[in-house]
């Protein structure tokens, strides 16, 4: 039979918060429902044993009729499995990269606002397994890279996801006994990340069987390996091809893996401001063209009013005036 889900769910979350130095405070991002909610009961029992104080953040998008009401209602859940202090943070989401990229834009600067003025460690996000692959999904959808199959990670800066390793039905029996709300946006079709959910997953499961999820949350850890060998490798080699800022010599470039030509390009190009949300992969593999395939072609426009220019032996990559 093995541990009850709740167990399962604790183990998880004390490993991944026993580096964190005793007395320091963490948050615990909670919507109300059943995977984070999860994760709020576990770190309220688990924090105190290691000597952290843990409180709480709930996010109000403004998106259904009653969301301020269901976020006071999650904040008096997590007060009343003690957390301390717990914080309603109200936001306003745009429109930049449509609707879910724009509430998770505005969710995530909420959070960090929170953890900043309450000096968070660390905000824990109760992504879980199955969250992960429907990530990967997404990305093979997009034609993405490595870096954006690998998913999410388990640790990045200040967040962490202890559930990742755990699945959706696991760490919901965990709280099955309570309270909870699913958000009705995690059902809804019209959404992208939904219809990955309730269509597409179901259906490579009837396909393929029922460990598909398992296998692309493998996936994704094998690639964020791969992953981060190759920017560690761009970070190392990155002082023998930039000569100065938005500079860099092609011959240099050229006696590079691709993979590694196309991590410098993308960081060069964020560095000179092209915005990270919209700089994809089609424009780097037009900045790569730049290096390995060059025939006098004019300067490439790329996000945010940059300019990727060969000059002379060198790519310049021209900040807007």
């Amino acid at each position: 039979m093995g541990p009850p889900p709740l167990v399962l769910v604790r183990r998880a979350v004390r490993e991944a918060i026993a580096d964190i130095a005793a007395g320091e405070r963490l948050l615990v991002a909670c919507s109300g429902g059943a995977d984070s909610l999860a994760l709020a009961l576990a770190t309220s029992l688990e924090a105190p044993r290691l000597g952290l104080v843990a409180g709480g953040v709930t996010v109000d998008h403004g998106l259904q009729p009653g969301s301020a009401e269901r976020a006071e209602q999650v904040a008096e859940t997590l007060t009343e499995l003690g957390l301390d202090p717990v914080t309603v943070r109200t936001v306003t989401v745009g429109a930049t990269g449509g609707p879910e990229a724009a509430a998770r834009t505005a969710r995530y600067a909420a959070l960090a606002a929170a953890a900043d003025d309450l000096s968070a460690a660390a905000v824990l996000l109760g992504h879980t397994r199955d969250d992960q692959a429907e990530t990967v999904l997404l990305g093979l959808a997009r034609g993405s890279g490595a870096r954006s199959l690998a998913g999410m990670a388990a640790v990045n800066g200040r967040y962490r996801r202890p559930l990742l390793d755990l699945d959706r039905r696991t760490v919901r029996a965990a709280v099955e006994d309570r309270s909870v709300w699913d958000d009705p946006h995690n059902g809804d079709v019209a959404f992208t990340r939904a219809r990955v959910r309730q269509v597409a997953l179901p259906a490579l499961e009837a396909a393929l069987g029922p460990r598909v999820s398992d296998a692309l949350a493998r996936t994704a850890r094998l690639l964020r390996a791969d992953a981060d060998a190759l920017d560690q490798w761009a970070d190392r080699v990155r002082p023998q091809v930039v000569v100065a800022d938005g500079e860099l010599l092609v011959d240099g470039l050229a006696a590079l893996p691709l993979a590694v030509v196309s991590r410098l390009l993308r960081v060069e190009a964020l560095r000179a401001g092209a915005p990270a949300g919209e700089l994809n992969a089609g424009h780097v593999e037009e900045m790569v063209r730049l290096v390995t395939d060059w025939h006098g072609q004019g300067p490439l426009h790329l996000p945010g009013g940059v300019q990727a220019v060969r000059r002379c032996g060198r790519l310049l990559l021209l900040r807007p005036s």
